[in-house]
């Protein structure tokens, strides 16, 4: 049987979770074998820069950090519950991917 993966990426873990909880209600709603949602582990993009913009005085230093966070979930590719996983509304710091496997 096909299974869809659906990727959630984004820098928030409540909305994530939300989108998440979404798409396992849909599952649940429509009866069809689902896992997850497995975290992945957070990717951090960290940035430092130095304060001052001529370089001269006390060496002082910024430090920006971007966490980005990831989910998985397995559903068993049903036409109608694929259907209404796209209907959900997303928000615009949430990416979605799906793939579907064998």
């Amino acid at each position: 049987m096909e299974k869809a993966r659906i990727i959630l990426i984004g820098r928030d873990p409540r909305q994530l979770g939300e989108i998440s909880g979404e798409i396992i209600s849909v599952t649940e709603k429509t009866g069809v074998g689902f896992s997850g949602p497995v975290p992945l582990p957070t990717r951090k993009m960290k940035v430092t820069t130095r304060k001052s913009p001529d370089g001269e005085g006390t060496a002082t230093w910024e430090r920006w950090e971007m966490r980005v966070h990831k989910r998985i979930i397995d559903v068993d590719a049903d036409e109608r519950s694929l259907r209404q996983i796209m209907r959900i509304q997303v928000p615009d710091g949430v990416y979605i991917e799906v793939e579907l496997t064998n």
